[in-house]
């Protein structure tokens, strides 16, 4: 993890210092994380720049590439997420160059999600982390729109326009960074500082604006490649966009906040446990953040090993329970919040 951005994100909260318990070391697989870094660059290309040529030669049948380039993804974020956490390679000017270079071609300002997601892991599950549990004082037909529609890619359409905060006055944006975070709970004022603060660093207002602009030039030019055929670029950026906005809190919808890490774990299937860089481990990863994405499997059988044992004694029991299905689980947000309880999310 960036120790400086870690720094700047604030202060463990008791809760999460308790989940990480004993800290663990791994080797970083760079050969893994190449060969995902291969595979997401070619599918970058692609969607990019190579479709657009193939639909002019093959015509409706090249829409099908639209898959794998959806099925891409996660990759995509896993590696800016490993290297949010110093654990794509192990220079740090490395993690943060390829990081940002990726988050570019994804249009995401890289150096809001990495504040953001430190923000995430320091104060998991604090009220402006709660997506899924709405405001009770309003009536549903005022909330429910934001929910679903942060599903069905609000998420990714919000990270889109962020960066437009860093062209108003560092004042103004400041001001709307506050109140639209809150000070909700028992670090809700340490929260809202922080976020504030980093809404109106100079710094880091210069580099999202360059990264934006860096972006913007980059789809305008593959809109105009993609000539007639534009509205299968705009296809595949939503569904990309869907994916992104349907996993980012799925681990933590519902969850309560004695839950060690405050998080879940899931089951996939051993042919996705790549394509999601484990992304289903989630409880493990919060509880370990400094651990490599392909050391989790391990630490998974271990620690299913122990409770078998019963050398864990606190294990609660949600982690004693069988973990739900990733993609049925994602799906079951749809069911509105409160729908992966731990009693109905198998």
């Amino acid at each position: 993890m960036d120790p400086r951005a870690a720094a700047q994100a604030g202060p463990a909260t008791p809760t999460t210092a308790n989940a990480r318990r004993t800290p663990r070391r791994a080797a970083i697989d760079v050969r893994a994380n190449l060969t995902l870094l291969a595979v997401v660059t070619l599918a970058t290309a692609l969607q990019l720049f190579g479709l657009p040529f193939l639909l002019r030669e093959w015509g409706m049948p090249a829409l099908l590439l639209i898959v794998p380039l959806v099925v891409s993804t996660p990759m995509h974020w896993g590696l800016i997420h490993e290297a949010i956490h110093g654990q794509l390679f192990a220079a740090r000017h490395l993690n943060e160059g390829v990081a940002r270079t990726l988050a570019i071609a994804f249009a995401l300002p890289f150096d809001a999600v990495r504040f953001g997601h430190l923000m995430h892991h320091r104060f998991t599950r604090e009220p402006f982390d709660r997506p899924d549990v709405l405001d009770a004082s309003r009536p549903l037909w005022q909330v429910l729109p934001g929910y679903y529609g942060r599903l069905l890619g609000g998420l990714y359409a919000g990270e889109l326009v962020l960066p437009l905060l860093a062209f108003a006055p560092a004042k103004l944006a400041r001001s709307l960074v506050s109140r639209a975070i809150g000070a909700e709970g028992p670090a809700g004022a340490d929260v809202q500082r922080l976020f504030a603060s980093f809404a109106a660093d100079p710094a880091r207002r210069a580099r999202i604006r360059r990264d934006w602009l860096l972006s913007l030039a980059l789809f305008a030019l593959a809109f105009y490649l993609y000539g007639t055929w534009w509205p299968v670029l705009a296809v595949s950026m939503y569904l990309r966009g869907v994916w992104l906005s349907l996993a980012d809190n799925l681990p933590h919808h519902g969850v309560a906040l004695d839950v060690p890490g405050r998080s879940r774990n899931f089951r996939v299937a051993r042919v996705w446990q790549g394509v999601l860089m484990n992304h289903h481990l989630h409880r493990l990863h919060h509880q370990h953040p400094t651990l490599p994405w392909t050391a989790l499997p391990a630490l998974a059988l271990e620690t299913r090993g122990e409770k078998n044992a019963g050398t864990d004694a606190k294990a609660d029991a949600q982690t004693d329970a069988i973990d739900p299905a990733y993609f049925r689980s994602a799906l079951r947000q749809f069911r509105g919040p409160g729908a992966l309880d731990a009693a109905t999310a198998h």
